[in-house]
């Protein structure tokens, strides 16, 4: 499950300098100027050569217009910090703050844009659960996706998908049998999904249809979705869910082990799967991905205590 904002930022070299530069207020004053002037080709005239070839006019008045039409006009605009030679920006939209990283080449012309979600700066980063965990699934599930490295889990290339799962059911080396275009031949489709630990129902996203297998829903990342906070403020995000299985509502407490939904296959997959991550916070645009262990579960039949499941493991809990 991957989905990026509003990306497009070239090559960026070192640099050594630690405040706003003259020549990007500048620059950027005029850039902030042209976007609420809905003057796009303003805009595309400020690229370099590079930048023009990578967003062509064209896709330059989709970017800007549609940002506009999302986000209204900019009313405020501060410097942030730099990353690298680029600049950094908080952007205060009409209906929303983002964060803008500019970078200019020697002429003073555009060589890198990109506008991301706004991250506060005082979040507090999650190295692991302390929260003690069980799977949040009955019978054995096989990990597709898991483990610390990117050969292992290439969530581990995306911050705030950093150590998420991809799980799901196997038999025989394969996930469904039968028509492969039914969901309803996979094997990991319509299973439970249970509460890992007690915690409170912090975000529920329904009514998102499931896909026909191999077809994607890019606009509806995490298709039906559940975010549970734990007493520790650690964030559970299952995602994919089963349209219309869902059976717990914002703001309600649930015990460890009881039911939230069922396994689906809405969003951005391409077939039944559980995605299953630890977040840093609420919103899973601005996450840190954290690792997610569980206490004592079986793993390829073998018992493992406080262990971090990594592609190719097949789990299950205990006496469940």
């Amino acid at each position: 499950m991957k989905k990026s904002v509003f990306i497009l930022l070239l090559f960026i070299t070192l640099g050594s300098f630690s405040q706003e530069q003259e020549n990007y207020k500048k620059e950027v004053s005029e850039l902030v100027s042209f976007f609420n002037e809905q003057n796009y080709d303003a805009i595309y005239n400020m690229y370099n050569y590079d930048m023009k070839k990578a967003l062509p006019l064209t896709k330059t008045k989709t970017f800007f217009a549609d940002l506009n039409s999302s986000l209204g006009k900019i009313s405020k605009i501060e410097f942030k910090n730099l990353k690298e030679l680029a600049h950094v920006y908080k952007v205060t939209f009409v209906s929303e703050v983002r964060d803008m990283l500019v970078y200019l080449d020697k002429n003073n012309k555009i060589g890198g844009l990109q506008i991301t979600y706004h991250k506060p700066e005082n979040l507090q980063l999650i190295e692991r659960n302390t929260t003690k965990m069980i799977l949040p699934f009955h019978e054995e599930w096989f990990v597709f996706w898991g483990g610390t490295t990117e050969d292992q889990n290439y969530h581990v290339a995306h911050e705030n998908q950093k150590y998420a799962y991809d799980i799901l059911i196997m038999k025989d080396g394969v996930s469904f049998t039968g028509d492969p275009k039914n969901n309803e031949s996979y094997f990991a489709f319509g299973k439970e999904i249970i509460a890992p630990c007690d915690a409170k129902v912090v975000k529920v996203i329904t009514g998102v249809e499931d896909n026909i297998p191999g077809e994607l829903n890019p606009e509806q990342l995490t298709g039906n979705t559940i975010v549970l906070e734990t007493s520790n403020k650690e964030y559970i995000l299952f995602a994919h869910l089963k349209h219309q299985s869902i059976v717990v509502r914002e703001g309600q407490f649930i015990r460890q082990g009881a039911l939230l939904a069922q396994c689906g296959n809405s969003g951005n997959t391409s077939e039944p799967h559980l995605h299953l991550s630890l977040q840093n916070t609420l919103d899973m645009n601005i996450a840190t991905g954290g690792k997610l262990y569980f206490e004592k579960i079986l793993v390829n039949g073998e018992l493992q205590r406080d262990y971090l499941p990594v592609k190719g493991d097949v789990v299950k809990n205990i006496g469940r």
